[in-house]
């Protein structure tokens, strides 16, 4: 699963009530990435893949993997080329990584920090 654009950091607690609906009772967001349209939160318990589809957006897939289901992952920086950073994630059972790109502006090393602390457990 390949989402395509860049991505930047948005404010946890908005992305908390934005998606509070989703999130079970006394789940925490810990970061939060708007990418286009689509939206990747990192909360306590799993990371939330939001996909909005269509031309109107009203379609919306919500994709949650478990931590414990992240078999390893991988970051790769910006270079001076190549602005964007990249983050992959392997799941236990699928042979592809989940793809995200993220801009220049944000910290890959607190994407990465953020996936260490929470797969390691």
């Amino acid at each position: 699963m390949a989402l395509f654009g860049n991505a930047h950091t948005i404010d946890p607690a908005g992305a908390q009530q934005e998606y509070a609906k989703l999130l079970g009772q006394g789940e925490q967001v810990h970061a939060a990435y708007l990418l286009i349209r689509d939206t990747i939160l990192f909360t306590d318990r799993r990371l939330i893949l939001v996909d909005k589809q269509g031309i109107t957006g009203k379609k919306v897939e919500y994709h949650s993997i478990p931590y414990k289901s992240i078999t390893h992952f991988s970051v790769e920086t910006a270079g001076h080329f190549d602005l964007d950073g990249e983050l992959n994630i392997w799941i236990s059972g699928t042979a592809a990584p989940v793809q995200k790109t993220f801009s220049k502006g944000v910290d890959i090393y607190e994407v990465q920090a953020i996936l260490t602390q929470f797969v390691a457990r």
